[in-house]
């Protein structure tokens, strides 16, 4: 049975791991207006990008768009060949599920390929030390990126999509899937499972107002100018995946840190009821003791 001092010393223990789950929790709920707010300044750009992109592929056609220096980016490779897998997950750990929800998608992924050569594009500590552990499969690392969260800015996604756009057009991977974290909500993230190359089709739907860009002389032309684009589009989309992947994450840590917090008051609450039980008990044996000692000398 514990003493009075060890739930006394437990008491003292169990309040300073609050103290650290509390900074941490205030911590995250400072960052993580700074990570919205980077979110929501990126969408306009994305979608003025995107814009651009309809136009330019109305203004081409079909025709001269498959014979474009674009094209590539867009053709659905049939080769059973290497295929490739970007995994965002945290540096740290204490954010609840955030990085095993993210570590368990990307071994289903695994599965449903299994057999074929895998080029692995990760971000973050956990994901990195996880597949340096893992054996038994065919597995390459393309690029390592860690300790950019919470700073992650556009030179990261720069650097994460260029080598992913290398590989992609050396044919030594016939497309990237990227796995992360999507942030919904300070409650709620979303495992996402997203095709980033090749490129969806639906970003090139025709313009429901007819071209738009008859009117602009350019230089180089409209076809080039669409090949040069696009790679500035897929590290738009990736520096986007960051900042989600960095919202999410905080979200997920102050979540975490809160829950704890609340449980460790709840633990406090209890060890402090026992001890004050186990220290009446104690008085009241003594009492006992002494009114007993006093009656035998009476008699």
């Amino acid at each position: 049975m514990a003493s009075l001092r060890d739930i006394r010393k437990h008491i003292s223990s169990v309040k300073n791991i609050r103290q650290i789950t509390y900074a941490m929790k205030m911590v995250a709920a400072a960052r993580i207006k700074r990570a919205q707010g980077a979110i929501l300044a990126s969408r306009p750009f994305a979608s003025r990008m995107e814009t651009m992109l309809t136009d330019l592929y109305g203004e081409l056609g079909e025709e001269n768009f498959r014979t474009s220096p674009a094209y590539p980016l867009f053709e659905q490779r049939k080769d059973h060949g290497p295929i490739g897998l970007c995994v965002i997950t945290a540096d740290k750990g204490l954010c609840g599920s955030f990085n095993n929800n993210i570590l368990k998608a990307s071994l289903a992924w695994l599965a449903r390929h299994r057999g074929r050569k895998v080029r692995l594009a990760l971000v973050g500590r956990k994901s990195r030390d996880f597949f340096r552990r893992l054996k038994g499969l065919d597995l390459e690392i393309e690029i390592e990126l860690t300790g950019i969260f919470p700073k992650a800015g556009y030179a990261h996604a720069e650097l994460l999509a260029g080598r992913m756009l290398e590989t992609y057009a050396d044919c030594t991977a016939c497309g990237y899937t990227v796995i992360y974290n999507e942030f919904k909500s300070m409650m709620s993230q979303r495992v996402v499972e997203a095709q980033l190359l090749p490129l969806s089709r639906h970003i090139l739907r025709d313009p429901s107002c007819g071209p738009l860009c008859h009117n602009f002389a350019f230089e180089p032309d409209k076809a080039e100018f669409l090949g040069a684009l696009l790679p500035r589009y897929v590290k738009a989309q990736v520096y986007r995946i960051l900042l989600e992947s960095q919202a999410a994450e905080l979200a997920a840590r102050m979540s975490a840190m809160e829950a704890a917090s609340n449980n460790a008051l709840d633990l406090i609450s209890d060890l402090t009821l026992k001890l004050n039980k186990m220290r009446q008990t104690m008085i009241t044996t003594e009492l006992n003791e002494i009114v007993g000692g006093a009656e035998a000398l009476g008699g």
